[in-house]
């Protein structure tokens, strides 16, 4: 007959779970399950919440910085034969499409037509 070698193993027990009784509270049991944030968890989430704010104060800071200048403007009176391109271009010679726009959007205008006598407001020469 032959013999067989089995060794012995380890019997692994679990933990025993505990069971909140009627003596014990609620509470203990959760303030088992709350996270805890590690040392490493809180700079985390402050750096986050830091550049949270940073970033809300630039952007704040932008915006208002835009709007403190008002842009300089003068009313002129347009003439017989005054044409918008005309206008914008003693205004501006260089980009005379993009003064054009300009225009019309300080008048609140949908077309390029003038009337003589028209008010209109342009940006300051110079």
């Amino acid at each position: 007959m032959s013999t067989i070698a089995i060794s012995p193993r380890p019997i692994r027990t679990r933990p025993a779970v505990q069971v909140p009784t009627r003596g014990q509270s609620r509470d203990k049991t959760r303030d088992q399950a709350q996270v805890r944030l590690t040392p490493r968890g809180r700079f985390v989430v402050f750096f986050a919440g830091l550049l949270l704010v940073l970033g809300v104060g630039f952007g704040f800071g932008a915006r208002s910085a835009a709007t403190d200048t008002p842009e300089a403007t003068q009313v002129i009176t347009v003439a017989p034969g005054d044409t918008l391109w005309g206008i914008a271009s003693e205004i501006a010679p260089g980009d005379t499409r993009a003064m054009v726009s300009h225009i019309e959007q300080l008048n609140g205008m949908d077309s390029a037509g003038l009337q003589v006598g028209q008010q209109l407001v342009v940006p300051a020469a110079g």
